[in-house]
């Protein structure tokens, strides 16, 4: 990994627990209106249909806030929740106020003793903003697929992040959980390395738990990752 200049580190499960905060945010909701539901079952939901939302969009109109918004909206009348416009509005930004992993924000300070680090994510840049200084995360950059128009996993959101780094492809590490992502950033010429989240998706487990056998690295936190960059 000596020609790696700068690791790209996915954001939205792999440095966040959203399943956890989501959760927390619908079941806090229920037991103040006496509602109870599979509140997991909803978290996990609203996340799959955040992600085909905004997966693959080209120049869109939207970003992950409009997307995490309207689908709070569907999922409680489609359950016949009720809740005010303020009340789902509530919840949706929850995604703000997120924890992150607990291994992973001194895991990165060590990290960046070595290398470059970025957020390379679809969320968008204010939420990284706020759940980074809500969890003392210090990034050398964040690139948000908003800001280059363009998300992953298409091939060009890589490109344009390589670009806007002022490297070649090669010298990126895309760092993810999930390896729909990490194939792309493959596909393009980036190395990759996957971290197991096995508790990203709750009770659920993650649908894609074991890594693709073509990735560089396979770690089981990100304190195993910097212990790879410390050797």
């Amino acid at each position: 990994m000596k020609d790696v200049k700068v690791l790209a580190i996915d954001t939205g499960g792999t440095v966040l627990d959203w399943h956890s905060g989501l959760t927390a945010a619908m079941a806090a909701w229920g037991a103040a209106q006496g509602v109870d539901r599979d509140w997991h079952a909803l978290a996990n939901e609203h996340r799959r249909r955040s992600l085909r939302r905004m997966t693959n969009a080209v120049e869109p109109g939207f970003n992950i806030d409009d997307v995490h918004r309207e689908v709070v909206t569907e999922l409680f009348d489609q359950n016949n929740l009720g809740g005010s416009a303020e009340e789902r509005r509530g919840i949706a930004e929850r995604w703000h106020r997120l924890d992150a992993w607990p291994d992973f924000a001194r895991a990165l300070r060590r990290l960046r003793q070595h290398r470059i680090c970025v957020s390379f994510t679809i969320l968008s840049l204010s939420l990284v903003i706020d759940v980074s200084r809500h969890n003392g995360i210090d990034w050398d950059a964040v690139i948000p697929c908003e800001m280059l128009r363009v998300y992953k996993p298409l091939p060009d959101a890589y490109r344009r992040a390589a670009a806007f780094l002022a490297v070649e492809p090669h010298q990126i590490l895309m760092v993810a959980c999930h390896n729909f992502d990490l194939d792309a950033a493959r596909g393009v010429g980036y190395r990759t390395a996957f971290v197991r989240r096995p508790e990203e998706w709750g009770p659920a487990r993650p649908p894609d738990p074991l890594p693709n056998p073509a990735t560089d690295i396979v770690v089981d936190g990100f304190a195993e990752l910097a212990d790879h960059f410390d050797a």
